[in-house]
């Protein structure tokens, strides 16, 4: 058990090191895509991995900037603290339903 656990260990060690060590380029004989319509130059490789700031928006969603005291919510009520009326059924009219040309 010891030997396959250090096997495994070896195995993400020398994969750990398999890391970037040079920008990136397309592969040879390749290029990079064309220029975004209405730009004048084609982008680097680091600015297509780039992500836009529309893909990455910042939160603006924090509400309450320091702790203070909510106000009463008056629709915030417990399970079961408002009585609901039964639906009522009403029997249907057995006249209408007899005559399809009304």
């Amino acid at each position: 058990m010891t030997i396959r656990c250090a096997l495994l260990l070896m195995l993400f060690a020398a994969l750990a090191g398999c890391g970037l060590r040079a920008p990136l380029e397309p592969p040879p004989g390749q290029s990079l895509p064309p220029a975004p319509y209405g730009a004048a130059t084609r982008l680097s490789a680091e600015e297509l991995l780039t992500p836009p700031p529309v893909a990455r928006p910042e939160r603006v969603d924090e509400l309450l900037q320091r702790s203070e005291e909510r106000r009463d919510d008056r629709f915030d009520l417990p399970p079961g603290s408002v009585a609901v009326p039964p639906p009522t059924l009403t029997p249907p009219n057995r006249e209408q339903d007899d005559d399809p040309g009304r």
